[in-house]
């Protein structure tokens, strides 16, 4: 072990996954549970724990990922769609709680951090993820830097009046009311059952995930019309399981929408990294604050 690692912290909507994170981006040890939806210092107590379970003498600093917008002017995290987050200023809490420095960015930033450095954007400049999990998430790295804003590329409208959104979003048509895996859920059960889910249209090559693969591709052209990355990678859950399935329908989609020449010089891709990407952006972003 190095001479400083970090703790990555990962809160996602559904589990918590946290992990020591060294320099180099190797993870030496990892914790996983559930995320508590009870209440919002229910949750903070659970991540406060299991920092404190991963703690080492040469642990330096903690960076944790939520899948929330954070207001750069006053660090308070934003209500959160999927979880008992709101208003409140968890940099601050937890760097009181665990007396160390504490680096608090959207989840989905950090992931893209972890696969910018480590993971399938190494070499590129100007870098997209979109994570495909319980919502849907981006993370943007420009000129070589992470952009640290909101971020909220799963609440861009794709289909005007389409789906409703999630959790406590009042929006339609959103990018998570398609290519989620809440979404891929509620297709799963339409098409096959009620105990049906996103697990059985993958492992069954299931045509409506061509589907959500020709919507995820509108997404990712809106995304190359506005920022001409070098690349865009498909992370999280769902979008790590599915995404050899759903990148054949995008990149048709993609084709019909975006300006040339961008459409022949990006790059599409899997996350590298795995489910894994955002802990060790997390951590990375920590040490890199250091």
């Amino acid at each position: 072990m190095g001479d400083t690692c970090a703790i990555g912290i990962d809160l996602g909507g559904t589990k918590i996954l946290a992990g020591i994170v060294e320099r180099d981006g190797e993870v030496s040890e990892t914790i996983e549970r559930p995320t508590p939806t009870g209440s919002q210092s229910e949750l903070i107590d659970a991540v406060v724990e299991l920092a404190e379970g991963l703690r080492r003498p040469e642990t330096a600093a903690v960076g944790c990922g939520v899948p929330a917008r954070i207001d750069l002017r006053s660090g308070v995290v934003l209500p959160a769609v999927n979880l008992p987050l709101a208003n409140v200023p968890l940099q601050r809490l937890l760097c009181e709680r665990l007396g160390l420095p504490v680096e608090v960015v959207n989840d989905a930033s950090a992931a893209a951090f972890g696969e910018f450095l480590r993971g399938a954007g190494q070499g590129t400049n100007d870098f997209v993820l979109l994570t495909l999990g319980t919502g849907v998430g981006g993370g943007f790295v420009f000129g070589g830097t992470l952009y640290r804003g909101w971020s909220e590329a799963g609440h861009m409208v794709i289909v005007e009046g389409g789906e409703p959104c999630h959790g406590s979003c009042t929006g339609r048509g959103h990018v998570e009311s398609y290519c989620s895996g809440t979404a891929a859920d509620r297709l799963a059960r339409a098409a096959l059952g009620p105990h049906a889910s996103a697990r059985d249209l993958v492992e069954s090559h299931h045509p409506l995930l061509d589907e959500i693969g020709g919507h995820l591709g509108v997404a990712i052209a809106s995304l190359i019309n506005l920022f001409d990355p070098d690349m865009v990678v498909i992370g999280g859950g769902f979008g790590v399981s599915a995404g050899p399935q759903l990148l054949g329908a995008a990149r048709a989609s993609l084709q019909r929408e975006v300006l040339e020449p961008a459409a022949e010089r990006v790059s599409l891709a899997i996350a590298e990294l795995g489910v894994s990407a955002g802990l060790v952006g997390a951590g990375l972003v920590a040490l890199d604050s250091l």
